[in-house]
């Protein structure tokens, strides 16, 4: 323990707040919250029994802080908050922020229409999530082909407007031409509410009249599109808990641990019906089983509405999960721990499958080390890096022929794609072809945020990777010398032979190509090149074809019209291989292999 926390533990408050752990290098380590901060800090330092992962984290603590909060759900918000800015080593993070998509029914509308969606607001009725291969788009098309129910977000008006194809193919009432009222269109609301919330049957019947209708008038593609429709609703039946009431909405949690690795198991249920299930491998965090499931459940819950309803075994701080719960959804959640009947059932499932995957998983978390922190570990010494690269940046540039430039930033994260951190950049002062310039522009601008407000959004990088060889990295050294960048290391990796460019080393530094580190700066500059290329193809499908199809000799004005007329936009010429490029009018095989080879020399 050093001095500077022995004299903080003095000073800390018993009230409830966020205290933050930070390494010697002033990297946030660990986050946590406290009812009574002055006890619970203390335990780290002061308690002699702990968890190997604990004594690893204490052991590397050389600073801390804290943040007083007005109540301990205000504390459980903050540490939610600043998990996700600092990505801790030491916490559970929720790296598979995945949400999944829920079908939604605009409730506030006069005439209501239904759509996928997959953030979740107050702002109408929501069904899902669905998992486990079900299609919304699906569900949805079968609630418009019968009960009629609007698919569009167009506005009605007192003014009838010209139906659309929809209402011709039957899929819609067209409330917007006046064609039903709202007392009438109101019921078909009600039945695709009562049809989303699980009450299949209805459909299920109305399908097969349909399909033996078309089948009986021999129109068999129609018949076989209902017969596909009919067994996808067969197959949410099938997923029904007989002995669960339709009205129950339940997750149901399990948690898993061998006191160095952990594994949560998440089963959902909506409306009586087993949706899927979820399961996370956890490879870090400090604290007890209890406390690291609520951690986790606030993480997973940012993203995703709280249901009714919480099946769990673990002791969590019930009052406090329910006070989160109930100031994020505007009601209560009811937490139960079963001892018998379908709950107990469902949540034995759960404890399985947890125990089962970590069981799987362990292997994988293994290797995972190897190719992330440890590797980001590795490049430290075989380099001679000044810290641990934990923040990595690599930037890239794509154009052709000067035209419309661009750069790339990706972020890794001890060794893992921060896609939230990536950034593009249209290069705005350089003229020509001229990656060189182009680095520094990007670079510049980049770098300018660092010691200003901004840099709490772009928070400083270890280590700064570019896409090239000595000529890319001199470029960006005038950088940082021009802004006096002397605490960021700088490093570049060229294509051709894998050599790496460091401003200690004269000559390039070869790495095993079967070594974890190489294969980590691979990752990082192939995911900059597809992001730049990315946004590139992105800004020439909004611009005029012509433009870009004049840098290709023998490509005349005919010749870009006809390529206008088949391809549509610069993206399809460019995945169009060369037979399919000699479809369009006037390209024979030569043009073709010339168009190739200029846009795959990007």
């Amino acid at each position: 323990m050093t001095d500077v926390i022995r004299e903080k533990l003095k000073l800390l408050p018993d009230t409830p707040g966020v205290y933050i752990m930070l390494d010697k290098d002033g990297t946030v380590i660990y986050v946590g919250k406290a009812r009574v901060l002055k006890n619970r800090v203390r335990q780290y330092f002061h308690s002699s029994e702990k968890p190997e992962k604990v004594q690893a984290m204490v052991a590397c603590i050389a600073d801390l802080s804290y943040i007083v909060a007005p109540s301990e759900v205000d504390a459980l918000a903050l540490e939610n908050t600043l998990i996700k800015k600092y990505k801790p080593k030491y916490n559970i993070l929720l790296k598979d922020d995945k949400t999944y998509p829920y079908i939604k029914v605009h409730t506030r509308e006069e005439f209501p229409h239904i759509s996928i969606t997959r953030k979740v607001k107050k702002d109408g009725r929501y069904f899902g999530p669905f998992m486990g291969g079900v299609s919304c788009k699906e569900i949805v098309d079968v609630a418009a082909r019968i009960y009629h129910i609007r698919t569009c977000s167009v506005k009605i008006g007192e003014k009838p407007k010209k139906p659309c194809l929809d209402h011709h193919l039957g899929r819609c009432n067209a409330p917007c031409a006046h064609f039903v009222t709202k007392e009438e269109y109101a019921e078909c609301v009600e039945k695709t509410l009562s049809f989303l919330g699980g009450n299949y049957e209805d459909a299920e019947r109305l399908l097969t009249e349909k399909m033996e209708k078309f089948s009986e008038a021999e129109e068999f593609e129609l018949a076989l599109d209902y017969r596909n429709k009919i067994r996808m609703l067969a197959k949410l039946g099938m997923r029904r808990i007989t002995s669960m009431p339709r009205d129950v909405d339940a997750d149901i949690w399990a948690y898993a641990s061998n006191g160095l690795y952990a594994c949560v198991s998440l089963l959902v249920t909506r409306a009586g019906v087993m949706q899927g299930g979820l399961n996370f491998a956890l490879d870090e965090g400090a604290g007890e089983r209890g406390e690291l499931l609520l951690s986790f459940m606030t993480q997973y819950y940012a993203n995703q509405p709280i249901p009714h309803e919480v099946v769990l075994e673990e002791q969590i701080d019930d009052a406090l999960f329910s006070a989160y719960a109930k100031e994020k959804e505007g009601r209560s959640v009811e937490i139960t721990r079963p001892k018998f009947g379908i709950r107990r059932e469902l949540l034995d499932m759960a404890v399985r499958n947890a125990a089962e995957y970590l069981d799987k998983s362990l292997s994988a978390i293994a290797h995972k080390e190897d190719m992330t922190r440890n590797a980001c570990a590795r490049l430290q010494k075989l380099l001679s890096l000044s810290r641990y690269p934990r923040r990595m940046e690599c930037y890239d540039i794509s154009d052709i022929s000067g035209v419309d430039k661009v750069g790339s930033m990706v972020v890794f994260t001890d060794g893992e794609a921060d896609k939230y951190e990536y950034r593009r950049f249209r290069i705005k002062t350089v003229e020509g072809a001229n990656d060189f310039a182009s680095l520094q522009e990007v670079l510049r601008r980049r770098l300018s945020k660092l010691g200003t407000d901004e840099e709490e959004r772009f928070q400083k990088p270890q280590l700064i990777v570019i896409d090239g060889g000595k000529g890319q990295l001199s470029s960006v050294k005038e950088i940082f010398d021009e802004m006096g960048i002397e605490d960021i290391d700088l490093i570049s990796l060229a294509k051709q032979e894998e050599e790496v460019f460091t401003l200690k080393n004269a000559e390039s530094v070869k790495i095993d190509r079967r070594d974890f580190a190489l294969k980590m700066l691979q990752r990082i500059r192939d995911e900059a090149h597809r992001f730049a290329i990315t946004y590139f193809r992105n800004l020439h499908s909004k611009r005029s074809l012509s433009s870009v199809l004049e840098e290709i000799e023998g490509v005349g004005g005919k010749k870009r019209q006809a390529l206008l007329a088949k391809f549509g936009t610069i993206d399809r010429i460019m995945r169009a291989d060369e037979k399919q490029l000699m479809e369009a009018e006037g390209v024979g095989p030569e043009l073709a292999a010339r168009i190739k080879k200029y846009f795959e020399s990007l």
